[in-house]
C-alpha cells in the first residue's frame, strides 16, 4: 500500500522533470567543458534527444532507470501499487525508445544511451564514449576524403616526367 495520500503522490509525481534533469545537466556541462557543442532537447528529431550533436549526427539520451525500464524483469515484480498502470506506462516508454532509435538510425544518426546512474558514477567514461564516437565519425568522413586526395596526389606525381619511386 502507498504510504502517501493520492494528493501527496500527485504532487510528488508532478515535480518529476522530463527535461533538464540533473543527469542531463551534468553530462551537458562536461561536454561543453570539452568543447563539444550540441543542441538540447532537439525537437526536430524523433524522440527529442536530450543532447544532439548535429555536426556529427549523434543523438544522446539520458535515461532514468525507472522510467525507461532498466533491469525491467526484476523491477516489474517489485511494483506493488497500481501495477497495471505502471507496467503499461514503462513498457510503452521502452517500446517508444526502440521505435525512436530505429527512426534515428534510419536517418543516419548515431544513437547513444546512458543510464542516469552511469552518468553520475562514470561521467568521464560517458564523455570518453561520446568523444570516441565523434572521432570515429570524423575518421570515417575525413579519413576517406584524405585518402582519396592522397591517392590522387600520388597518381598525379607518377605522371610527372622524372618521377621515380626509388628516389622517395
Amino acid at each position: 500500500m502507498d504510504v502517501l495520500t493520492p494528493e501527496q503522490r500527485h504532487k510528488n509525481m508532478s515535480h518529476i522533470r522530463s527535461n533538464n534533469t540533473s543527469i542531463e545537466i551534468l553530462l551537458r556541462k562536461a561536454l561543453w567543458h570539452e568543447g563539444i557543442r550540441y543542441r538540447k532537447n532537439y525537437n526536430r528529431l524523433p524522440g527529442k534527444p536530450d543532447i544532439a550533436i548535429t555536426k556529427y549526427k549523434i543523438a544522446i539520451f539520458c535515461d532514468g532507470e525507472l522510467w525507461h525500464g532498466k533491469d525491467w524483469k526484476n523491477k516489474k515484480k517489485r511494483i506493488k501499487t497500481n501495477r497495471d498502470y505502471w507496467i503499461q506506462k514503462i513498457e510503452r516508454n521502452m517500446a517508444r525508445d526502440i521505435e525512436n532509435e530505429k527512426k534515428l538510425e534510419g536517418m543516419c544518426w548515431t544513437v547513444i544511451r546512458f543510464w542516469g546512474n552511469e552518468i553520475k558514477k562514470n561521467l568521464t567514461g560517458c564523455v570518453d564514449e561520446i568523444k570516441e564516437t565523434i572521432y570515429e565519425i570524423e575518421n570515417s568522413i575525413y579519413g576517406i576524403e584524405y585518402e582519396r586526395e592522397y591517392n590522387e596526389y600520388i597518381m598525379a606525381a607518377e605522371d610527372e616526367p622524372g618521377y621515380n619511386v626509388d628516389n622517395e
